[in-house]
Formats: structure tokens, C-alpha cells, sequence
């Protein structure tokens, strides 16, 4: 699968580019009556010419914030580095001190910059860092295999490169590993353990409400996984022979998940472009450029969190163990756990995250806290209106209060 889809992303390349170069030159003449023809061709073109998947990161792009009433540089810079990930620092070198703060992105078939909106909004009140994923088919086999113990692994060396007293955030899928970590941490004592973590829209538990999502993993044995999903990097990809789950598949999969949503949408797109409404085209144009950008998944991540996360319930069951010790959410008590969930989300339903304060048995309550913001599906949890002025300024006043 994977040969022929390289194949044919190499055969419409030169297609797709001419379409670009002509929408261009289309779209920059005044013909008199033959206008409206002529926009309706730029459309096409337009819309040919974008609709196909890339695999390099986009850039964060964030070059200043707004922090009380001054605009203060950005500077990104890379604190760490592993064959598998970069812990990128966006530093504010004139800032005030503020609140250390790792954002651990999700490892789901799209690259950290799609927090993009998340972390500008967060570097108004604290000093940023997040976990920036490798793409899997650009790491040589020379470097070894990554399964959910590694992904635990980076949270937990990343933080201790942060030093004591910072904070975490955890979008979606990786809400297990810093529940984890955190836990790990705690029973060490490590100095490094995080006074907060906020878990947003994670899978703590899939047995209640399960989504479609939830149901697939259940309806299928991991074997069917391995031999439907899991493809082979070909020649001469960097991580050539390496075994991975496409992010190519994976963005079909979620795409089929609301495919109406996305038909309206560049339906929407081809009048914005004919209409002359530049700025609704650049707006879709922008989403779907990040939307577009996929990463591969390494194939032993992935078939460890569908088996371990979604079939087996480990983590809830008292199950989960890391680098074979048993992990115990109940040895958090020093840590101040903030759960938030969307009314809407359809991957990640309501009680799944909120499971986490019922795990850490032994915290006090006032250490605990939820929110369930009405009105947002998955995404609008991390990102969008919702995010910055419902959700943000909670996740801001649980830092402080643990800080």
C-alpha cells in the first residue's frame, strides 16, 4: 500500500504544482465579461492543486505574544533532542518569569504544530515547551523500535530537563502516558515530578461511553491491526524498512469519520474562490494545510495503544505497567489534576477523561478538578474561541493555584 501510495503521490506532483502556477496566473487577470469564467477555472485548479497530503512539519510560525500590555519576541529553540522527538522551547528572552509548562502533544498521525493555537494562547502566562514528534518514516531502523513505554519515557526525561516545578498539559492520546508518568514519578520521588498536569479530552477509560473510534479497536483482534494498518517505509525514505501505521491512513480514517463535514467544506471553498472572498479562502486554506501534513506512526506505538489503552482497559483496570513495574495513579499526591472533556467530542466522550480523579485515589480533593465545556467537539477542546476565553483561563488559574 505504501509503495503505491508514494507512487502516486509522485506521479501528481507535477500536476498538482502546474495547477498552482495556473490558479495564480488565473486569478491575477481582469477579463471584463470572461471574469467569472476565469475565477471558476482558478477555483478548480486551486482546489486540485491543494488536496493532497504533505509530510513535512509546518512551521509554529509564532514570533511574538502579548504578555499584559507588551509584545515580547519569541524565540524557538530546541532544549533537547532524541531520534525520536525534539523538546522545543519557545522562549520569551525579555519575559517576566512565568510557569514552566510542557505541552505533550499527541502522537496520531499529525505533526505539534496542529496545537499551534494552543501554545500562542498559553504563552501569554507561562514559559512554553512541547514534545515535537519525529515523523516515523524519516528515523533509520538504526535507531531502535518506540512503543508507548518510550512515549512514557520522553515525558518523563523531558520534565526532568525542565527541573522541578514545572507543569504539564496533555491533548487527547497522550493524557495516559502523563497520567503515567506523573504516577511513576510520584512513587520515585523524582524532584522533577510536576506540581499540575491538565488532561484534555484523553482516553483514560474507553469502557464508558465508547465512541465509534472505541468501538473499532474493540470489534477487531490486534492481529487484524497489525496485518490491515501496519505498512513498510519504502526505498529511499530515511527510515526505509521501518514498520509503521501510515498517517496517510489515519487521516482517511478520520476524514471518514465526518466526510460530509469535509465535502461542505471545500464546496464552500470553491464559491469563496469564485466569490472573491480571499479571506474566507485563506482561512480553509490554512486549516487544510495543517490537516493535510501527516506523520507516520511507529508501528510498535501504535499496536501497544490500541491493545493496551483500548482493548485491554489497562490503565483503569490496575493493569498498565511500564518497563515491567506495575503503575499506580494512587501514588500521585503532590500533583494537582485538571480534567477537561467537550460536550460534543466524538472521539473521546464524555467520562473518559474525567475517569483519571477516581484513579488518583489518594490525592485530595482539592487537588482535583473538572470542566466540561458545552458546545465544543474534540477539536474546539485545544483549540478556537471556546479554548481561549472558557477553557484557557481555567487551565491558567489550576497553574497558579499549584504553583
Amino acid at each position: 500500500m505504501y509503495d503505491l501510495y508514494q507512487a502516486q503521490i509522485a506521479t501528481l506532483d507535477p500536476s498538482r504544482r502546474f495547477a498552482r502556477f495556473a490558479a495564480r496566473m488565473l486569478g491575477s487577470m481582469d477579463a471584463g465579461p470572461a471574469a467569472l469564467a476565469l475565477r471558476q477555472a482558478a477555483a478548480v485548479y486551486e482546489s486540485f492543486g491543494h488536496a493532497t497530503t504533505t509530510h513535512d512539519r509546518p512551521p509554529f510560525g509564532i514570533d511574538s505574544v502579548q504578555v499584559g500590555n507588551r509584545d515580547y519576541a519569541v524565540v524557538e529553540e530546541q532544549a533537547a533532542t532524541t531520534p525520536f522527538a525534539n523538546l522545543l522551547h519557545f522562549r520569551k528572552p525579555d519575559a517576566p518569569e512565568q510557569p514552566r509548562l510542557l505541552v505533550v502533544a499527541p502522537m496520531s498521525g499529525h505533526f505539534a504544530t496542529l496545537l499551534r493555537g494552543t501554545v500562542r494562547t498559553l504563552l501569554q502566562d507561562h514559559d512554553v515547551y512541547i514534545t515535537d514528534w519525529k515523523n516515523a518514516r524519516e528515523v533509520s531502523l538504526r535507531d531502535g523500535v518506540f512503543g508507548l513505554d518510550d512515549f512514557t519515557t520522553h515525558v518523563i526525561d523531558f520534565l526532568e530537563i525542565i527541573g522541578p516545578g514545572s507543569h504539564v498539559l496533555a491533548v487527547c492520546q497522550p493524557a495516559v502516558s502523563v497520567l503515567a508518568a506523573a504516577a511513576i514519578m510520584a512513587a520515585a520521588d523524582n524532584p522533577a515530578q510536576p506540581r499540575s498536569i491538565t488532561l484534555m479530552a484523553g482516553p483514560i477509560d474507553t469502557r464508558i461511553s465508547p465512541t465509534k473510534v472505541n468501538k473499532l479497536a474493540q470489534s477487531k483482534p490486534i492481529e487484524w491491526f497489525e496485518k490491515k494498518l501496519i505498512n513498510t517505509v519504502p526505498w529511499p525514505l530515511p527510515g526505509a524498512g521501518r514498520r509503521v501505521y501510515p498517517g496517510f491512513v489515519q487521516l482517511s480514517a478520520f476524514m471518514s469519520m465526518n466526510l460530509e463535514r469535509h465535502i461542505n467544506a471545500h464546496m464552500t471553498q470553491f464559491r469563496s474562490l469564485v466569490g472573491g472572498d480571499q479571506a474566507g479562502a485563506a482561512a480553509h486554506r490554512r486549516f487544510y494545510d495543517e490537516y493535510l501534513a501527516v506523520m507516520d506512526l511507529h508501528a510498535e506505538f501504535f499496536l501497544e495503544t490500541v491493545r493496551t489503552v483500548f482493548q485491554e482497559h489497562a490503565l483503569p483496570l490496575g493493569q498498565l505497567t511500564y518497563r515491567g513495574e506495575k503503575v499506580d495513579p494512587a501514588a500521585i499526591r503532590r500533583t494537582f489534576v485538571f480534567t477537561v472533556e467537550g460536550e460534543l467530542d466524538d472521539i473521546c466522550s464524555i467520562g473518559q477523561t474525567l475517569a483519571a480523579l477516581d484513579l488518583c485515589a489518594k490525592l485530595r480533593p482539592s487537588m482535583k478538578r473538572h470542566h466540561l465545556q458545552t458546545g465544543v467537539g474534540h477539536y474546539g477542546v485545544f483549540n478556537g474561541r471556546r479554548w481561549n476565553n472558557e477553557i484557557y483561563p481555567l487551565v491558567r488559574e489550576v497553574i497558579e493555584v499549584a504553583n
